[in-house]
């Protein structure tokens, strides 16, 4: 499958939920999203520029999982583009066993609360991190994506095909803080690199 992509900064993520409710998206998911990489001790996953992620997500009574792969990032027409291959899991934690058991090693972890609804065709995400800009991620085919920022009311300029590392470098340096992307970052744990 084709992953197209734009992220933005969204300054009141509240504001732009209701925006897009009353522009008429659909709400998919509230909850807690967690994704954690894995990649070989030499890493030769991010040496290739490949994602292999365990993804969990708990909102309510909704609780899921995927293992997920994608592929390397390029650009088209003004918009990042990955293949991606993804899998539901029934059990997250033996499937991180039997990935640590296989020798892979966690390289980082994003944890971060989102409210995710689909708007015309694209799946729009706003994800709130522990400390760190909240982000808004439209999905979709270009014309889903556009229609979808334009229902945000948020400058079309803002979306980028930047990666995660990217906003928090201008967070970093915009704020003098550390960005803080999972629960261990926000108590001073800064085991994994943020380009991981």
């Amino acid at each position: 499958m084709r992953e197209v992509e734009l992220k933005s900064v969204v300054p009141d993520p509240e504001v732009t939920i209701a925006v897009l409710c009353a522009a008429g998206a659909a709400v998919a998911l509230e909850g807690r999203l967690s994704d954690t990489r894995y990649d070989t001790a030499d890493r030769s996953l991010v040496a290739r520029d490949h994602v292999l992620r365990l993804r969990a997500f708990e909102g309510g009574a909704a609780r899921h999982a995927s293992i997920d792969w994608k592929g390397p990032t390029t650009h088209s027409d003004g918009y990042k583009v990955r293949e991606e291959v993804s899998s539901t899991v029934g059990d997250a934690a033996a499937l991180a066993s039997i990935l640590e058991s296989l020798g892979y090693l966690v390289i980082r972890e994003i944890h971060r609360n989102i409210w995710q609804g689909t708007h015309l065709g694209a799946t729009v995400r706003i994800e709130r991190y522990p400390r760190m800009d909240a982000l808004i991620e439209v999905e979709g085919e270009p014309a889903a994506i556009e229609a979808a920022i334009a229902a945000t009311a948020l400058p079309r300029a803002g979306f980028t095909t930047e990666r995660l590392a990217d906003f928090v470098a201008r967070f970093e340096a915009r704020t003098g803080q550390r960005a803080a992307l999972c629960d261990r970052e926000l108590l001073g744990d800064y085991r994994y690199a943020a380009n991981a």
